[in-house]
């Protein structure tokens, strides 16, 4: 997929926002303990903000910003090759998390550095940091998990 406008970025990050929503909330629902599910739920809210920031950079007043040039994102490195399913341990859900998580980070770093409207990049890296936290909550989560085993 290429993109030629920033408009075609935000969307698209938002579209990626809203699955993440998705995928969280189904997450959640598949957890057989409360907690579990609680967890995932918070990812799914967490999610609902980012694309929130998205949709404030869309509104805002664009000086016809465009990419650097007509990029291929290759989509396909951003996507997670495994599914959730309703018998998942907590700790397989942590580790499709943890690959969701990878996979937006890459997203908007990649994103970030084909933009030359300075907001939006902006955006985009704190987007980025946002899921790279992410990943270091599921990570540090991973790692109890593992110790108590």
């Amino acid at each position: 997929m290429n993109f030629e406008i920033v408009e075609e970025v935000i969307d698209f990050a938002i579209k990626r926002e809203e699955e993440a929503y998705d995928f969280y909330i189904d997450l959640a629902a598949k957890m057989d303990r409360p907690s579990m599910s609680a967890v995932f739920e918070d990812f799914a809210r967490e999610e609902l903000g980012h694309k929130a920031k998205l949709i404030a950079i869309k509104e805002s007043e664009f000086d016809a910003p465009f990419l650097k040039e007509t990029v291929d994102l290759k989509i396909g490195d951003y996507l997670v090759d495994v599914e959730p399913s309703p018998g998942m341990d907590f700790q397989q859900a942590l580790i499709v998390a943890m690959k969701q998580e990878k996979a937006a980070y890459k997203l908007y770093t990649d994103l970030a550095a084909e933009v030359t409207y300075e907001n939006l990049r902006d955006t985009l890296l704190l987007l980025a940091q946002e899921e790279a936290k992410h990943k270091l909550r599921f990570e540090i989560e991973y790692d109890e998990i593992i110790k108590d085993n």
